[in-house]
């Protein structure tokens, strides 16, 4: 596996792949992505690899479970993600610079139908095949933690891999209430009283 520019997991083969193994690869990421955000993760991968123009076996021979695919369709979005943790890691506001990025993976989480409730019965299990998505987002955001919880913004016994079930959650709550577009923010905005150092009555302040 290779590490992108961005510091992130890259799903690569374990030897170079032909010419055509190299297209059918392109075609399926492309097709599958597209796929996914019509119809959502659960999308039928026999679908996708008849878009592709391969058959269901080439599918799994380079992702041999639908999560793999999964994984290397939203590389891109979580090389992103990571890139504004490193820009937010600097930030004059630590606690400011966290919700910041707890928004913004709320966003990723919820930017297709399935996504939330894959990455929840995820987060913990880092041998899964969604761990390249997983596993640097929650060491970027640990970074952002800990830096809030030194200013005393956030109690100290609050943990990344806790944020990141609470985001998925959230963004698990809004997918099922398309017709509430502020929910997000509001549960956000009620999880971070919680999270708060001051007490629950108070959100979070640098």
């Amino acid at each position: 596996m290779a590490i992108s520019t961005a510091g992130t997991p890259v799903r690569t083969p374990d030897r170079p792949m032909r010419a055509d193994a190299r297209r059918n690869y392109d075609r399926l990421l492309t097709e599958a992505r597209n796929s996914f955000a019509e119809h959502g993760t659960d999308a039928s991968l026999e679908d996708v690899a008849r878009r592709a123009g391969v058959g269901i076996g080439t599918l799994y021979r380079h992702f041999p479970t639908r999560h793999a695919l999964m994984s290397a369709v939203f590389q891109e979005a979580v090389a992103a993600l990571i890139t504004r943790s490193r820009e937010l890691a600097g930030a004059e506001q630590p606690c400011t610079g966290l919700v910041e990025w707890l928004g913004a993976l709320i966003t990723h989480a919820g930017e297709y139908r399935g996504l939330a409730q894959a990455l929840m019965s995820t987060c913990r299990d880092e041998t899964s095949a969604l761990s390249p998505c997983n596993v640097p987002l929650r060491e970027a955001g640990s970074v952002l933690l800990a830096r809030a919880q030194s200013s005393g913004a956030v109690r100290a016994e609050v943990s990344i891999d806790d944020l990141m079930q609470l985001t998925n959650a959230i963004a698990l709550a809004a997918e099922q209430s398309p017709d509430d577009p502020e929910l997000a923010e509001r549960l956000l905005t009620l999880t971070l009283r919680g999270l708060s150092s001051s007490g629950p009555s108070e959100p979070p302040r640098d």
